[in-house]
């Protein structure tokens, strides 16, 4: 040891010692291991974890699809490529499915998304198979879907036969106020407009309706829009149940000017065949009624044009006495001559007086044909919309494509209509056409 002393202090310190060369490149050999070692450890810790959730990641991804470590090694450091491939060939596994042959797959498919990962994975299919079993489920719950929205049509059209509670509710209190309210029973017409009943200079219209609220709006909206409402002379048609609610309402909400007429059908003095008439022509559409709604109930509710059209035979008006006793209107009113039948769910808007005035040339009815582009097209219903023209009595008497008329308002000849008899002809056909349904 060497000791380097001036008068200004130690300047150097200098230890010499034997080997020291060897000592110091091992100390920095030592300095340069631990640097370096521990980023490394580091650096490992961070990126094996990843390496193996990508690693098992792909492992599970390929175990339907290969086997072999080859296939996993390929998955593993060419995953895009294989990724197109497989997007490729389930793309070619789709638009084959899709140009296919149903066949019996629907019936057999999986009912759900879970049984379909069940029999993926259990029985090993291959992704040809995997696009056909996709399609059958899903086209086997598209016809569920349709189904049950054909359900809840048929559901609506039986529910529709119930009179709603607020109506319901309405005639209820009418009722209650004929029985308590002397007023509520005064005679309907006045007795001195009695006489406008049968007297033909005066315009009649004609309502058979069992619908409180929309006779009134029918016959207020006339009165409101008629030239001179004091011509008009409203003749009300209603079943027994609705007559006493329907005679109260227009009892205390007389109409100025105009005359009004409520009639229940058990006031009818009918003979009695009119009466077996009536109750045959409503056995025959009950009969039709229900071959319409089993068909629909075995076919599970299928949906398509012919469909559609059950549907609209299963309306509630096809069961409504009231609405098959149009074909009555002669034996109604065997005073009148001619009449302007209203239906009870329109507006009047104009002046109807011009109706009567009306020359139908020996024709029974005038109405309006639903089209709006000339005399020579229909955009509008046709008569296939309404008769079945698989029955071959009626493809050989009726053509398919006439243009169906509106039965909303129409104008009646009576005096044509029975000297036609046309109540006579319509039971022939229907008891023909009731044939085609037993």
């Amino acid at each position: 040891m060497k000791f380097y002393i001036s008068t200004a202090g130690i300047k150097k310190v200098t230890i010499p010692n034997s080997g020291s060369g060897k000592g110091s490149s091992a100390a920095a050999n030592r300095r340069f291991s631990n640097r370096t070692l521990l980023p490394v450890v580091l650096l490992l810790a961070i990126c094996l974890p990843f390496l193996f959730v990508r690693i098992a990641f792909l492992v599970l991804e390929s175990a339907t699809l290969c086997s072999s470590l080859d296939c996993i090694g390929l998955r593993v450091f060419g995953g895009s490529d294989l990724s197109a491939k497989l997007r490729d060939e389930l793309t070619r596994a789709l638009v084959e499915a899709s140009q296919g042959e149903d066949g019996g797959r629907i019936e057999t498919s999986p009912a759900s998304f879970n049984q379909l990962v069940e029999d993926m994975t259990s029985n090993g299919h291959d992704i040809k198979a995997f696009a056909f079993k996709t399609k059958a489920m899903i086209l086997k719950m598209e016809r569920k879907v349709q189904s049950a929205r054909q359900r809840e049509s048929i559901y609506w059209h039986l529910a529709s036969h119930g009179v709603p509670k607020s109506v319901h509710c309405l005639c209820l209190k009418l009722a209650e106020e004929y029985a308590v309210n002397a007023m509520a029973r005064s005679r309907l017409p006045p007795p001195e407009s009695v006489s406008r009943l049968a007297d033909s200079s005066f315009h009649h219209l004609v309502l058979l309706t069992d619908n409180v609220l929309a006779a009134s709006v029918v016959i207020s909206s006339a009165v409101q829009s008629a030239a001179n409402p004091e011509k008009l002379v409203f003749h009300i048609v209603t079943d027994k149940k609705t007559y006493t609610p329907m005679h109260a309402w227009f009892a205390t909400n007389s109409i100025e000017s105009a005359v009004v007429e409520v009639k229940g059908l058990h006031q009818y003095d009918w003979s009695q065949e009119v009466n077996v008439g009536v109750k045959e022509m409503l056995e025959i559409h009950r009969l039709i009624w229900s071959h319409y709604y089993n068909n629909l109930k075995e076919d599970n509710f299928e949906f398509d044009g012919q469909h559609k059209r059950k549907l609209e035979a299963l309306s509630p008006s096809c069961l409504s006495l009231m609405n098959h006793l149009r074909i009555y209107i002669p034996e109604l009113f065997p005073d009148l001559d001619k009449i302007v039948f209203l239906d009870d769910d329109i507006v009047v808007q104009h002046d109807l007086s011009s109706l009567w005035e009306l020359d139908l040339n020996g024709k029974v009815v005038g109405a309006v044909v639903d089209s709006w582009c000339g005399s020579n097209c229909c955009p509008g219903r046709k008569l296939k919309d309404y008769l079945n023209f698989s029955n071959p009595l009626i493809s050989s008497n009726f053509h398919h494509d006439h243009c169906a008329w509106l039965y909303g308002m129409n104008v009646f000849d009576l005096k044509a209509w029975r000297r036609s008899n046309i109540t006579k002809a319509y039971h022939r056909w229907l008891e023909l056409v009731s044939k085609f349904f037993i």
